[in-house]
């Protein structure tokens, strides 16, 4: 019943953003071109356009976390789609936490007319003078809000059902083939590059930042900061599935983390990479350009080695329990 819930929620919160951006595109194309925007209109309904189809992604994922028949579904299409679900909205709770904090403390987060990939609706809201009325923003807010916490619920407890063994027993009776050494270094120093820059830039730095960007705000460094913790988070998971730290703590813990903050790491990097790389509009990276597609690049490769780990893990977790069943019905 709890996922049932969480999962129709999820899907239904998200239906108010998924109108919203389908009335921006239907004013766009009809009316006399993006509102309150300085790109052309084929660049803001493309953009849009991306945003309808991953809405509407996210909204069929709600659904199948719910519903009986999401069971049934094949393995591929729903664990990536959950990746890139919990990746882009499951990850941004404690930034919305945070925020929702300093709001309520009457600290301003930055300027809401701006729009980018690093903040606002993710590169599809509106920006200028005016910025959005406030039934748009209720809604956005609520679709983002109300997807991430509804994911956050529905889908471990889809997971325990389904795929058990990802959640069955501790962390450190690891398997042979988890790598160990040199190899198993590299993704969590990779990680925690990342972390240590972005931190680096979140505090202050100046370093490797682009001087053409100029809506560097506490609501952007809240963002950042968010995608560090995550990063570390995922160095993390692979440090304790490896055995070397950890060792008694239930096998979900870093499972579950390492899931969304591999996704964390791949899906956001992935959508910044195309902003960095396509500079639509009057877009300007966060970063140098040089720096943010070799920035991006390394999270996105350490996003995908994470969930590869996490795999394998699964995969020699559920063969060894087969094997233990096989051999007490032999015995028996």
């Amino acid at each position: 019943m709890t996922r049932r819930v969480a999962g129709l929620a999820a899907a239904g919160t998200l239906s108010l953003y998924l109108a919203v951006k389908v009335i921006w595109v239907a004013v766009a194309l009809l009316g006399d071109g993006p509102p309150q925007s300085d790109g052309s209109t084929a660049e803001w309904v493309i953009l849009n356009a991306v945003t309808v189809v991953m809405a509407t992604t996210g909204i069929a994922l709600g659904m199948a976390l719910a519903q009986p028949w999401g069971m049934r579904l094949p393995t591929a299409p729903v664990l990536f789609f959950s990746w890139m679900g919990s990746g882009f909205l499951g990850s941004l709770l404690p930034y919305g936490v945070v925020a929702a904090v300093l709001s309520a403390a009457g600290v301003r987060l930055g300027n809401e007319d701006d729009a980018g990939a690093d903040g606002g609706s993710a590169g599809g809201a509106p920006a200028g003078d005016g910025g959005m009325p406030e039934w748009e923003t209720a809604f956005i807010t609520i679709g983002f809000t109300g997807m991430a916490v509804g994911l956050a619920i529905a889908l471990p407890i889809y997971v325990r059902e389904r795929w058990p063994h990802a959640f069955v027993g501790r962390a450190g009776a690891g398997a042979p083939e988890v790598p160990r050494g040199r190899r198993m270094l590299l993704v969590p120093a990779a990680t925690t590059v990342l972390a240590v820059m972005w931190l680096f830039w979140v505090f202050g730095g100046k370093l490797g930042l682009n001087t053409a960007f100029h809506s560097w705000d506490l609501n952007g460094r809240l963002l950042i900061a968010s995608g560090a913790l995550w990063a570390l988070l995922g160095g993390w998971s692979v440090w304790v599935l490896a055995g070397l730290t950890g060792r008694r703590l239930p096998l979900w813990l870093p499972m579950m983390t390492g899931f969304v903050a591999s996704g964390s790491l791949f899906a956001w990097n992935s959508w910044r990479f195309v902003w960095a790389v396509l500079r639509p509009g009057d877009y300007e990276p966060l970063e140098h350009p040089a720096v943010a597609v070799v920035e991006h690049g390394i999270g996105m490769g350490a996003g995908i080695a994470i969930l590869s780990l996490l795999i394998r893990v699964y995969r020699a977790r559920a063969a060894t329990h087969a094997a233990i069943g096989a051999n007490r019905v032999i015995a028996s």
